[in-house]
């Protein structure tokens, strides 16, 4: 296992594209937990706090395809670059100018979002030409930067807590933000990102939505999404029925462990068969792993073990995913359609999180882990009742010469003119 995943490492610019696109998607994976100490150490209310959260998050959910789609367009310094400069800048005015007026603050917190660099994508359109457009190694890189994706999501709310220690909440939401800024950059400069140009595309206004393999994968990870969002209040319900607030960071580092094992083993080996009916499999095992979670048992070693193996698929799944995206993504449309994939779980994430309170307060925590197994076993119907549009894609007839990203293989859908965009 080891062996493959250092030959990926030692490959020319791997290391530096997926450290820099981890450290350029910090500021995504902590700007709720900064935004809402930064206005309660400025005096605001939870009820700011929480639009101010809310607002980033829509926005981001909004802005990620429509990057994507220019990326895809433009190629990708002449998108990131301007996109990242501009989000840490409006995030540092945040910092300051304060709360004193709410309506600049949640329009900052919107600019923030909307132009937030569509790292993931422009990442996972990479690696085919980084990896010598060898599937085994461009599988296993997606497997480990859903790993590590994990990682960077579990200690950047460390790293946030460290700079309010040391400096102050506007601080953190700076320097977090400065750090998103250079990973951005180390990505965007880099030699295969100015190398990289997309497929030639037909123009068409729906973009890479007009695959309904696509629609059908990202309604099933808006279901997955909503499942890991409720399962997140869930945690701190239960943390609340015992006491200590650092139950729930037990919890949430068992999924992340769990996820950690599962991509790298996952990763480790080519897996037969086609993806497609792979990830069917792999989001049944996901939805099996969170229902044990409705048991609740009181016992905190017994929650977060259940949590470990809640966890195990979720890496797996989402690296399956990406390659699914791959085959089915109409070509020249990469970045855009790995962008929804981000914007379809985010939305479910928060609507999981939304959903689920109302819940808690009726039932109780394990109300709450119920809802997250509906969402699972939800993300599972949707893949199995849509398998007909998720069958593998025949191959295309004609290769685009010189093409850095065309490696899907999804026959490329015929539009009248007046559908052209």
């Amino acid at each position: 296992m080891a062996t493959g995943y250092l030959d990926l490492m030692r490959a020319p610019h791997a290391m530096r594209l997926l450290g820099g696109t981890l450290l350029g998607r910090l500021p995504n994976g902590v700007a709720a937990l900064a935004v809402v100490l930064f206005v309660r150490a400025e005096g605001g209310g939870y009820g700011l706090a929480g639009a101010l959260a809310a607002g980033y998050g829509v926005a981001t959910a909004v802005g990620q395809p429509l990057l994507g789609r220019l990326v895809d367009l433009y190629g990708q310094p002449r998108i990131l670059l301007p996109a990242a400069l501009c989000s840490t800048t409006a995030m540092g005015s945040l910092a300051v100018v304060g709360i004193g007026s709410p309506a600049l603050a949640i329009a900052l917190m919107v600019l923030a979002g909307v132009t937030t660099p569509p790292l993931e994508g422009a990442l996972r359109a990479l690696w085919p030409s980084v990896l010598d457009h060898r599937p085994e190694r461009v599988h296993r890189a997606y497997a480990l930067e859903a790993v590590a994706q994990e990682a960077i999501f579990a200690g950047g709310p460390l790293i946030v807590m460290l700079c309010v220690a040391q400096w102050s909440e506007g601080a953190a939401l700076v320097i977090v933000n400065a750090v998103g800024l250079l990973g951005a950059l180390s990505v965007a400069v880099s030699g295969p990102s100015r190398r990289w140009r997309s497929a030639p595309r037909q123009a068409h206004w729906l973009g890479a939505l007009r695959s309904k393999g696509l629609l059908a994968l990202l309604g099933g990870f808006f279901f997955v999404g909503s499942a890991l969002g409720a399962i997140a209040v869930a945690a701190v319900a239960y943390a609340d029925t015992h006491g200590d607030e650092l139950v729930a960071t037990y919890l949430h580092s068992g999924l992340g462990v769990g996820a950690l094992l599962g991509g790298l083993v996952y990763g480790a080996r080519q897996w037969p068969g086609e993806p497609e009916r792979r990830l069917r499999l792999l989001v049944a095992a996901l939805a099996v792993g969170y229902l044990p979670l409705a048991l609740a048992p009181s016992d905190v070693v017994v929650m977060t073990t259940l949590s470990v193996v809640a966890g195990i698929f979720l890496a797996p799944a989402l690296a399956c995913a990406f390659v699914v995206i791959d085959r089915h993504a109409p070509i020249g449309t990469v970045t855009e359609a790995f962008s929804w994939l981000v914007t379809s779980f985010g939305v479910g994430a928060a609507m999981g999180s939304g959903a689920v309170g109302p819940v808690i307060e009726w039932g109780s925590e394990q109300a709450g882990y119920v809802l997250s197994g509906i969402g699972g076993l939800l993300a599972l119907l949707v893949l199995t009742v849509t398998r007909g549009v998720l069958t593998s894609p025949h191959p295309v007839t004609v290769a685009v010469a010189g093409s850095e990203n065309d490696r899907n293989a999804a026959p490329e859908p015929r539009f009248r003119t007046e559908d052209r965009a």
